[in-house]
């Protein structure tokens, strides 16, 4: 009796067993899985997650499975992980939308990917992940800072990678143009290229350059290179000859370029350094490469009378320029406010004579940094014009009388 019993169930369990399968079977064949809208392409700056989404209806008893295109590598089926590659993750919300997570991007991700259901014949369509990457400056290919002769050409070079490919842009950093030779007048406020190319560089030149590179990345980089114009010493003397009377006390001026630092002082004609003391004082203004020298001798007596000598020197060379102090008449005193108003315009008796001197050539003209033009009524005009007659009629007169 538990035999036929057995026997029975046996059957039964059969008979249930084919009929599931049967069912399953039956109900697959009324499944037809399609995607309700393609991979939308995803575009990611490295170091970031991707994420690529693929939506599926009436998905079923079916699979879903994520693969990359150009290597044919099954990525995930379903909710597992097949690949080794650690930054590899999938999820999905109600076995609708399928998402593959790539963690940590790098350049090597970029391709296309792959969304698969395992349907006869199968189905998929792909989606396009761009890995994006922020400019970089490749220092050993990038110039360093440079040290020049004026008058040579110099190419200053800056590369860049990055994804898209970075744009180079040059710059001044305190935002002078840039004058690539000389017949380029204006300047351009920046160059772009991989390459700065400057002919006939000069010392109007020198100084710190930025290359920026940009790809539409953030952030954008930047270096600075800095250009080192190498000449040797320029004097340019406003006042040559200046007139001046026992007691008074006055000023000489020269502007000195140079580059590397020179080293600037004041002699008499005899070669002798003019000290630092009570009745003289040296004094310089620096500014890049420029000096501004200033000596200012008080109560002039006979000895002070005679020529001056500003002297500029460095490793390039070295040059002087001289000023001649003259003796003049001390005018007439007739009362206080007489006396003011000669002084006034005693102190504008120089003659501007505006030489350049140069250790290697005429045609160095330095900038007028430190001259300042100066604006006189019609009244003190009159006054300078009456004295610089007075002096230049004494200096005849010195000239024409015997000598002792």
């Amino acid at each position: 009796m538990d035999g036929k019993r057995a026997l029975v169930i046996q059957i039964a369990t059969i008979v249930i067993l084919f009929q599931l399968q049967h069912t399953t079977t039956w109900a697959k064949q009324l499944e037809n899985p399609s995607f309700h809208e393609p991979i939308e392409n995803v575009t990611v700056t490295a170091g970031r997650e991707a994420i690529l989404k693929c939506v599926v209806d009436d998905l079923g008893l079916y699979k879903v499975a994520w693969l990359r295109v150009d290597t044919q590598t099954i990525l995930t089926i379903h909710s597992h992980i097949i690949t080794k590659n650690v930054r590899i993750g999938v999820t999905h919300s109600e076995r609708r939308t399928w998402f593959l997570h790539i963690k940590d991007l790098r350049e090597s991700d970029r391709g296309w990917y792959m969304c698969q259901i395992n349907t006869d014949p199968m189905k998929s369509q792909v989606g396009y992940l761009d890995v994006v990457v922020p400019p970089d400056i490749v220092d050993y290919q990038t110039s360093p800072d440079m040290v020049v002769t004026e008058g040579s050409n110099v190419s200053m070079v800056c590369v860049a990678r990055g994804s898209p490919t970075p744009t180079i842009l040059w710059k001044r950093e305190f935002g002078e143009t840039i004058k690539q030779d000389r017949r380029d007048r204006e300047g351009e406020a920046s160059v772009e290229g991989t390459v700065l190319s400057i002919h006939h560089v000069n010392r109007k030149h020198m100084g710190p350059y930025l290359c920026i590179a940009t790809n539409g990345v953030p952030p954008s980089v930047s270096k600075r290179i800095m250009l080192v114009v190498n000449f040797p010493p320029v004097i340019w003397i406003q006042y040559q000859l200046i007139g001046a009377y026992d007691g008074q006390q006055i000023v000489l001026e020269c502007n000195s370029e140079a580059f590397p630092k020179s080293i600037n002082y004041w002699t008499r004609d005899t070669g002798e350094i003019v000290p630092q003391n009570e009745k003289y004082d040296p004094y310089l203004v620096h500014n890049s490469y420029k000096v501004h020298m200033k000596l200012t001798i008080r109560r002039l007596e006979t000895a002070d009378y005679g020529i001056y000598k500003c002297v500029s020197k460095n490793a390039m060379g070295d040059t002087d320029g001289t000023i001649n102090v003259y003796r003049i008449p001390k005018p007439a005193v007739s009362n206080k406010t007489t006396t003011q108003k000669r002084k006034i315009a005693g102190s504008k008796t120089s003659i501007s004579t505006d030489l350049s001197y140069s250790s290697r050539s005429k045609s160095d003209q330095p900038d007028s940094l430190f001259l300042e033009e100066k604006k006189s009524s019609s009244q003190e005009l009159f006054q300078c014009a009456h004295v610089y007659f007075l002096n230049l009629l004494a200096l005849v007169l010195n000239l024409l009388k015997p000598q002792q």
